[in-house]
């Protein structure tokens, strides 16, 4: 049995262990929750530059002691050079995952933290933002050494991603991937989020690193423009929520799969009790997956242009109707496309019981490999979810919401408990959030649901098979009757890998302690007071 770190009264969780001391210091200070999550974004940001930047987009759930929810959606929107006709004039059938022409969203995690910093100050924090960026400032200035992680990730369309502007010297300047431990700074990076600490957030979209931002995206050719930043705003939108026996579970609505996660916990449910590592609760977490994949494909998109409330797709009606669909002996076929991105999930929860989920990303590792040399920052890829046929879902057009694998979740007990929790990708996302939540509901510590092998259906990273992938810790007779079944089983050869994602709980019990946990197939861990 594996013990789960608890704390006395505050806590953050992070894949990077240099971010997870940023939110700690910041708690020790007097910091709440939302300002630690502040300084772990920026920290992280620095540190873990294949799975997220500045140049990339972020989504925060918050919630309050006493049980109010808030979210946060900063995600940019396809810029106003940014049509189907440029891409089609080029001789393009889909967008280009790496170079200047993936680059064709505004980057929204900084206008997200400087709402949450709006949020922050409501609640009564009072730390100065440079307090909240000195961390990823001295990083990106000193030095900080090579994670684990970046140095054994296979970046996909390799020869693109080399290709990028700017990639190789900020990256990789010996022309392939670094050796863990070795040293990287950012100087451009460190002046740039060292002037956001002095001249505010707002100054990343309409001021002077604003102006710098639109003058590289135009020089390499970028589809984005300084109308297009200075036109963005993160937004506060209200959080989707789901009642399950025993707690409410919330996520974000679209563009978020916010809807997906909350759809596996809904159908799984549906299809009655199941024993913890039963053939019933692995086999109706994958039929659940199958069918919330399949809703959210035909309807998450920019909730501007939704043909359906996503409300109405939670009702008892709507997941009745979906789970009487389910086979409980048999496994569905897998129509569903697959979608992959890096990303990053984080959690804090301070000593008032303010709780935080949040994710971060750039999309693909590294984003689209854009290096802005005035600034210091690579750029996001988001905007590969678009699609050029205009009768798609998502269909690119200027000023739209990219689709988002993102979505932060958390869920609050009926005893008073309130739990973060969440992981990174792609379309992982919602499985792995599904696994680590039940089996914290079928009786496993936090450490424990964490630690246990995971499962992803569809394609991991870089391969072609949509077979059901597993880590090398299951039980045989379980994967045989899953086999049997119908899912065709493949076993990695590895027994944690960062394919099966990097996942983070954190609960907050009434009397006031804070159990915490980070993935061990990341670089990170949990800390707190």
């Amino acid at each position: 049995m594996l013990d789960t770190p608890v704390f006395g009264s505050a806590a953050v969780a992070a894949p990077h262990r240099l971010a997870s001391e940023a939110g700690r210091a910041i708690l020790a200070e007097g910091g709440n929750a939302v300002e630690a999550m502040v300084a772990m974004a920026a920290t992280i940001a620095v540190v873990y530059p294949h799975m997220n930047g500045i140049g990339g987009d972020g989504f925060w759930l918050v919630h309050e002691p006493g049980g109010k929810m808030h979210g946060i959606e900063a995600c940019g929107p396809a810029g106003s050079l940014a049509t189907i006709e440029r891409y089609r004039r080029q001789g393009y059938d889909a967008i280009p995952a790496r170079g200047p022409e993936a680059a064709l969203t505004v980057a929204g995690a900084v206008g997200g933290w400087a709402l949450a910093g709006e949020l922050a100050r409501a609640l009564g924090g009072r730390m100065p933002l440079r307090e909240l960026l000195l961390d990823a400032i001295a990083h990106a200035r000193e030095g900080y050494a090579i994670s684990a992680s970046e140095c054994r990730n296979q970046p996909n369309e390799l020869a693109a991603l080399k290709a990028a502007p700017g990639f190789l010297a900020a990256f990789w300047p010996e022309g392939e991937a670094p050796k863990s431990g070795t040293r990287r700074n950012n100087i451009a990076l460190a002046d740039t989020l060292r002037h956001l600490a002095d001249a505010g957030l707002d100054d990343f979209y309409r001021g002077d690193v604003g102006r710098e931002i639109a003058a590289d995206l135009e020089r390499i050719g970028a589809p984005v423009t300084r109308g297009d930043l200075q036109r963005f705003k993160a937004r506060s939108v209200t959080p989707l929520s789901l009642s399950l026996p025993g707690l409410t579970a919330f996520n974000l609505p679209p563009p978020t799969q916010g809807l997906a996660s909350l759809l596996i916990l809904g159908l799984f449910e549906k299809l009655g009790p199941a024993a913890l590592d039963s053939f019933g609760h692995h086999h109706g977490l994958i039929e659940a997956t199958k069918r919330a994949l399949s809703l959210r494909d035909r309807h998450v998109t920019d909730p501007a242009h939704a043909d359906i409330a996503p409300a109405e797709l939670l009702s008892e009606t709507a997941l009745a109707r979906e789970a009487a669909l389910i086979d409980a002996r048999r496994a569905a076929p897998w129509p569903v496309k697959q979608s992959h991105g890096d990303t990053v999930w984080m959690g804090a929860i301070d000593a008032k019981g303010l709780a935080v989920s949040y994710i971060q990303s750039i999309y693909w590792e590294y984003g689209s490999g854009c290096v802005l040399p005035a600034t210091g920052i690579h750029w996001q890829n988001r905007g590969t979810s678009f699609s050029l046929d205009p009768a798609a879902v998502n269909p690119l057009q200027p000023g739209r919401k990219p689709f988002h694998t993102l979505n932060p979740a958390l869920a609050r007990f009926s005893d008073g408990r309130v739990l973060a929790y969440g992981s990174m990708g792609g379309d992982g996302q919602p499985q792995f959030q599904a696994q680590i939540l039940t089996r914290y509901r079928l009786g496993q510590n936090l450490a424990e649901a964490v630690d246990a092998p995971r499962w992803l259906y569809g394609r991991l990273w870089g391969s072609a098979s949509t077979a059901l992938k597993v880590e090398n810790r299951f039980d045989p007779g379980l994967l045989e009757r899953l086999d049997a079944a119908g899912h065709p089983v493949e076993e990695a050869s590895e027994a944690y890998s960062e394919g099966f994602g990097h996942a983070g709980m954190l609960v907050k019990h009434p009397r006031g302690h804070v159990e915490a946990v980070h993935d061990p197939r990341s670089d990170g861990d949990s800390r707190g007071i």
